[in-house]
């Protein structure tokens, strides 16, 4: 007999919806007229699926931002995101839901497009805490001041902001705003809205594959002390964010301008890798923030080039 699609023990009772004969489901692992699951420990229900995804998003919404978010979702948890970082991409998309919105209001409203992307680049900003705004600034500053692997880390791990952190700073905001604007100016409120949904979802799922292909550069560092994203937790954010990018990216600008899009963040991104592999041989959690800007920037002014 198949089995009932987390762990049987979590939802006795219930009624199976992949055997219909099965009318019930009872925690001993027999249905109300007597037939036996394979294994009660291991059947599981489809609804539990989709509760362990809702955690697993509101834990990666709980790291990525700093939005209050309820206690219930993070109780015995022990903290690593090996499972969890396989929504990150779906987050990111979420994230950017509410800049999205604000930027596209702005702009219906006929404001300035660059004062419209800057604000609502601000909002996000606000919800993140400016986490990957960080990693870009420390690991510029690592990458570009240190000469050796160590001076890098060592730059790194620096909190005091550099000459090529700011600068790096800088570039960012000012080439997403930028970018934003000109594809509302181009396109309209909507699909500027639209292009930002797309560079949050592909920036995130960058940002995983990152922390997959390269081991961490040190040990007891932040991205280390998270552990390494699961074979299946990589797979569902790189596809994910693929396909959240491209239906996001095509409302945007077209199919042709959603696939330039792709090719920019495939590039960045593995050039992105091949520098710090060659630098410091590893990732850190300031390389991380850096991957998901360096995307988020290649996507958005592909999308404006477009336009």
């Amino acid at each position: 007999m198949r089995r009932c699609a987390p762990l049987l023990k979590r939802c006795p009772g219930r009624p199976c919806p992949i055997v219909p004969q099965v009318i019930e489901i009872m925690p001993d692992g027999r249905c109300v007229h007597g037939a036996e699951i394979d294994d009660p420990q291991e059947a599981s229900c489809p609804l539990s699926t989709l509760q362990d995804l809702w955690t697993d998003l509101v834990r990666a919404l709980g790291f990525l931002t700093r939005i209050p978010l309820p206690a219930r979702y993070f109780e015995g948890h022990d903290g690593s995101l090996q499972r969890t970082a396989g929504t990150f991409a779906l987050a990111g998309a979420v994230i950017a839901i509410p800049p999205a919105i604000l930027t596209s209001l702005l702009l219906a409203l006929h404001t300035k497009p660059e004062l419209a992307a800057f604000l609502g680049l601000c909002l996000q900003i606000l919800m993140t805490g400016g986490l990957h705004e960080d990693g870009l600034a420390d690991c510029a500053d690592g990458l570009g001041g240190g000469r050796t692997r160590e001076r890098a880390l060592e730059i790194m791990k620096d909190s005091r902001l550099g000459a090529y952190g700011g600068i790096a700073l800088v570039l960012s905001v000012l080439l997403r705003g930028f970018a934003i604007a000109g594809v509302g100016e181009a396109s309209g409120a909507i699909d500027a809205a639209f292009a930002m949904i797309a560079a949050g979802a592909i920036g995130r799922a960058a940002m995983v594959w990152h922390w997959c292909y390269l081991p961490p550069a040190r040990t007891g560092g932040v991205a280390s002390a998270m552990g390494q994203p699961e074979g299946s937790a990589r797979t569902f954010a790189i596809v994910s964010g693929v396909v959240l990018y491209l239906v996001a990216a095509f409302v945007a600008r077209g199919v042709i301008a959603a696939l330039i899009g792709l090719v920019f963040a495939g590039m960045v991104s593995l050039m992105f890798v091949r520098l710090v592999d060659g630098k410091i041989q590893g990732h850190t959690g300031d390389t991380l923030g850096a991957s998901e800007q360096l995307t988020e920037i290649a996507v958005l002014a592909a999308l404006a080039i477009a336009a």
